[in-house]
């Protein structure tokens, strides 16, 4: 049987006590998010399970099949980081952002240090999640999204580009995971 020590703070004012079970049945620890805790299967599983828009699409469409079409928009050398971009919702769910910005400060803490760890665990440029391509793929997806999953909306949204021109066709769960670690595996062969 596997044991976990609970981890304490740099400060050592207190040990860390929240931390999230995960599929595969490891501690994770927000406050302190360690990059070898990182497994892809639990990221997989979880994105496959979290719906974006939290929920509010006509049918359900998740965070997984999500990151596989943003790496397919993104130009070869950022493909991986594509299909990572949201890879910390594994972990702080698909938080809509009006939320985060009424969060404030501490999820803006929480949810970049969580995207470092990604980073370090999978060999990827910290800054790589800010390239101008990657976000630029990230916000068609958005627009086609906005198209193909979304009721009418009240008031327009940001200007954004141009949707791609083929429509979402939202995968089960199950599926979307598949989709998700065949193509991490397919990106992570084509890695140096």
């Amino acid at each position: 049987m596997t044991t976990f020590q609970i981890p304490a703070r740099e400060d050592n004012r207190r040990p860390i006590k929240g931390w999230i079970h995960t599929v595969g049945g490891r501690p994770f620890f927000p406050e302190r998010p360690n990059p070898m805790a990182l497994k892809i299967e639990d990221i997989a599983h979880a994105l496959a399970n979290l719906c974006r828009f939290t929920g509010h699409t006509k049918e359900f469409y998740s965070v997984a099949q999500h990151s596989v079409l943003v790496a397919e928009a993104c130009p070869a050398r950022l493909r991986l980081a594509g299909l990572l971009h949201d890879a910390s919702e594994a972990y702080t769910g698909d938080v809509a952002t009006p939320i985060k910005h009424l969060l404030g400060q501490r999820f803006a803490m929480i949810e970049p240090a969580v995207q470092e760890a990604i980073c370090t665990r999978f060999g990827l440029d910290s800054g790589v999640f800010d390239d101008d391509e990657l976000v630029e793929a990230d916000r068609r997806l958005l627009a086609t999204e906005k198209r193909d999953l979304m009721n009418k909306e009240p008031w327009p949204w940001h200007p954004m580009p141009e949707p791609l021109i083929d429509r979402i066709v939202p995968l089960t769960p199950g599926e979307a995971q598949g989709l998700f670690l065949n193509t991490w595996k397919k990106l992570k062969g084509t890695q140096p």
